[in-house]
């Protein structure tokens, strides 16, 4: 007779303490939040925030007990600056395109497989991991912008196709070629985003929003979480690996650098 397969899970209390150095994670009642943060402040974007956000996907969709995910980072920003020792070693090959950003944006969907709710906190890069998500609330202080093609670099690791698909073509293409900054407050006019909070209530309306969720019984809740999630798995497939290939063409034609705190300097805020 074959013998079954003892099944493994991971747990709340060890991949927490795995995660620390760049995600704080608290869970209630089924509830897991999970905060971007660097030496706990805000967070610092890198080859190691990559491989960090991409092992808690799959830490946090395999672990039973975590019902609900929000999403949210370490103010003033969502993401704000770029490891810049990281940068002048980066090499952007397989490793970088493939494992690395291809797999940040669909582990999140195809991994993360219960209802998720972002909080954007304010501005920053990377913010389709926000959009990704069911529910996105941000702060009166967010601001969505792709930088990509002002810097040189085709816009293909995820923001460009999160804008398609929530602003439309046109709206998308104008965002893309002048950098646009996108307020909060045209965020929602324009339906990236759910509701505008202020910022020292963001994080409670998360959890507030979380409570409305999970009132429904789990099984309510997961299938609605694949209704909504089927449009992305949907552009993911047909999409992002050409959006991701096109990039990294771009990257070795032209050999740009990711000077992104020019586009920081243009936040509101402190730049530090």
């Amino acid at each position: 007779m074959r013998k079954s397969v003892p099944e493994h899970r991971p747990r709340f209390e060890e991949y927490r303490e795995k995660y620390r150095d760049r995600i704080f994670m608290e869970r209630k009642d089924g509830v897991i939040l999970l905060r971007m943060h660097t030496d706990g402040g805000p967070a610092v974007w890198g080859m190691e925030m990559h491989r960090v956000l991409i092992q808690a996907w799959q830490d946090v969709g395999n672990d039973p007990e975590n019902e609900l995910m929000i999403l949210t980072s370490t103010d003033p920003f969502w993401i704000g600056r770029v490891d810049e020792k990281e940068e002048k070693d980066l090499d952007f090959g397989y490793d970088m395109y493939y494992r690395l950003a291809t797999k940040l944006v669909e582990d999140l969907i195809f991994n993360v497989d219960i209802p998720t709710i972002a909080a954007v906190n304010g501005p920053g890069y990377h913010t389709e991991l926000a959009l990704l998500c069911d529910i996105t609330i941000c702060s009166e202080e967010a601001v969505f912008q792709d930088g990509h093609f002002l810097l040189g670099f085709v816009p293909g690791d995820g923001q460009l196709l999160t804008f398609q698909e929530l602003l439309g073509v046109k709206r998308a293409g104008y965002a893309m070629y002048t950098a646009q900054k996108i307020d909060a407050r045209k965020a929602l006019e324009w339906g990236l985003v759910n509701e505008v909070v202020a910022k020292d209530k963001l994080i409670d309306r998360a959890w507030e929003l979380a409570g409305t969720i999970m009132q429904q019984p789990r099984a309510v809740r997961c299938m609605t979480h694949h209704l909504l999630s089927r449009p992305w798995k949907q552009r993911l497939i047909n999409d992002f690996q050409a959006h991701i290939t096109h990039e990294g063409y771009g990257v070795h034609v032209t050999a740009p650098r990711h000077e992104l705190n020019v586009i920081r300097d243009s936040w509101s805020g402190d730049k530090s």
